[in-house]
């Protein structure tokens, strides 16, 4: 019967999307070797515009390595591909990232930029069997509204390591036994206590807890370096609420009426909250869009703080909605508000305080945004809060690549190109490193 249960969760995901088809994943294959050869070319002209030996710029290479859902093979069908360019004066197309010789003199800069990788490739080495465990938990998430770091939620990396964790504790039982050990484990979990993979490659931690986090996750190449985590009070309340009734609905199995559809139905917002936090974004142009709903979006946790001095709980949705009566380009956000404290809430100062952190750093034309207090029958019917059927428009300007375009030079390289201006004279986005 467990079989059965594995078997009919596999196909669940498959009936829902969740796994690219065979030409998906060419593509995505094509799209990385191309890329490799991009970087390959890219790092052999800045080698010769740096003027070195022939046999040097012969031997010199780079290479594109993948992480996040990619690299760790759970990826959908409208997935991006995380990648990273490591490109130093000479290296290999066969780098080994977890070789201590490579990492003995990298600085903070290359070492941060690395740690998702080397995650994922230590993740891959300890549990390699992972992929349609974490599939399955990443669909939950997204599901149920836990999913985002940005938001304060479980991101990618945690739930890897999560799921990794529950892998190396029972081994050997079959998928739905998985995720019904998962959320058992979870749901009674003593946090502050942090969780970490079993590595027989480090040295066991003096300190068994981190009390700076609400939910302490360890980087699974490191003995004291931790997931980066946006977690408040509010995203931790609602997580471990979520794993509990996860874990409600599969400790029995065998049950004559057990549904993977009810553990995986979507989160119910508008039956679980009568009033939101309606936060409206907006910008002049499509392309402008992008860059500042993404430098809100970083600083969520800011507006979340505020809310949750002012307000107590409040559950940010990550979802994002588009109100097809608005002309301008826009985004908008609901959070859920905790029932009998909205009337007490100053949404100006909110505001005031939110601004001001946004105001600060933001380099690319100010959008518009409004925050406003909304009843549940204000919500547009359109927005159904089904966090993983919403599609998002994109918010980003493409190039056209056939226009003849007039390279930009660095002041401090003068040989090396930074970006390009059009024949028109309208500066184009800088490309990455050509």
């Amino acid at each position: 019967m467990k079989e059965e249960r594995s078997l009919s969760l596999l196909q669940l995901m498959v009936n829902e999307g969740l796994v690219p088809s065979p030409e998906e994943e060419e593509n995505r294959k094509t799209v990385i070797e191309k890329l490799k050869q991009i970087v390959v070319a890219w790092v052999k002209r800045v080698a010769w515009q740096r003027r070195l030996p022939k046999q040097d710029i012969a031997v010199t290479s780079a290479t594109l390595l993948t992480y996040g859902s990619y690299g760790l093979g759970v990826h959908g069908s409208e997935s991006d591909i995380d990648a990273l360019c490591v490109g130093p004066y000479f290296a290999t197309m066969n780098l080994d990232i977890l070789n201590p010789v490579f990492l003995r003199d990298i600085d903070e800069t290359g070492w941060k930029s690395l740690s998702r990788v080397l995650a994922n490739t230590q993740i891959c080495r300890l549990v390699p069997d992972l992929k349609s465990m974490l599939r399955c938990v990443k669909f939950w998430a997204k599901r149920r509204g836990v999913y985002g770091n940005l938001n304060g939620f479980l991101g990618g990396i945690h739930l890897a390591i999560l799921a990794a964790f529950v892998c190396q504790c029972d081994p050997f039982v079959g998928l739905s036994a998985l995720i019904s050990h998962f959320f058992k484990k979870f749901a009674f979990w003593p946090w502050p206590r942090p969780v970490e993979l079993q590595d027989e490659t480090l040295h066991p931690t003096l300190n068994p807890t981190e009390t700076r986090l609400y939910m302490p996750i360890r980087l699974p190449f490191s003995s004291y370096e931790y997931c980066h985590s946006n977690i408040t009070k509010s995203t931790f309340y609602k997580i471990r609420t979520e794993f509990l009734r996860g874990h409600n609905l599969t400790k029995d199995l065998l049950k004559f009426d057990f549904d993977w559809h009810n553990v995986l139905e979507p989160f119910p917002y508008t039956k679980k909250y009568a009033w939101f936090l309606k936060i409206f974004l907006s910008a002049s142009k499509q392309d402008e869009l992008g860059d500042w709903v993404g430098w809100i979006k970083s600083r969520f946790c800011c507006l979340l703080f505020k809310l949750e001095e002012v307000q107590g709980l409040c559950d940010p949705n990550p979802a994002e909605y588009i109100d097809v009566n608005i002309a301008d380009p826009h985004v908008i956000f609901y959070w859920g508000l905790q029932a009998g404290k909205t009337n007490a809430i100053d949404i100006k100062s909110v505001k005031d305080v939110f601004w001001r952190n946004i105001s600060t750093g933001y380099q690319g034309p100010f959008g518009k945004i409004e925050l406003s207090i909304v009843q549940a029958s204000q919500v547009p019917k359109s927005a159904q809060f089904d966090t993983l059927s919403q599609k998002k428009k994109a918010c980003w300007k493409m190039m056209d690549y056939h226009q003849r375009r007039i390279p930009i030079y660095s002041q401090h390289v003068p040989q090396y190109i930074v970006g390009y201006v059009s024949t028109n004279g309208d500066p184009e986005y800088p490309s990455a490193g050509v």
